[in-house]
């Protein structure tokens, strides 16, 4: 019973990290900084790309987990 649920956990955790930096990476190729002071445009844009990368990450690992459910 654990088992699939601890895999599945498993799957989402790695998906939604692996997305968000990306998003983290591709803020940091166009040069905005997740981590600067205040909440300026810059912030905000790189705010919202770790966001969809990690939503983007979690929904792949979620497709990919249930079409190998599915196999099996």
């Amino acid at each position: 019973m654990f088992k699939p649920l601890i895999s599945e956990g498993f799957a989402d955790a790695i998906g939604f990290l692996g997305g968000s930096l990306i998003g983290f990476w591709i803020g940091r190729w166009l040069d905005l900084d997740i981590f600067a002071k205040g909440y300026g445009p810059g912030t905000i844009v790189a705010i919202v790309l770790v966001s969809l990368g990690g939503g983007i990450g979690l929904q792949l690992a979620k497709a990919r987990h249930a079409k190998q459910a599915d196999k099996r």
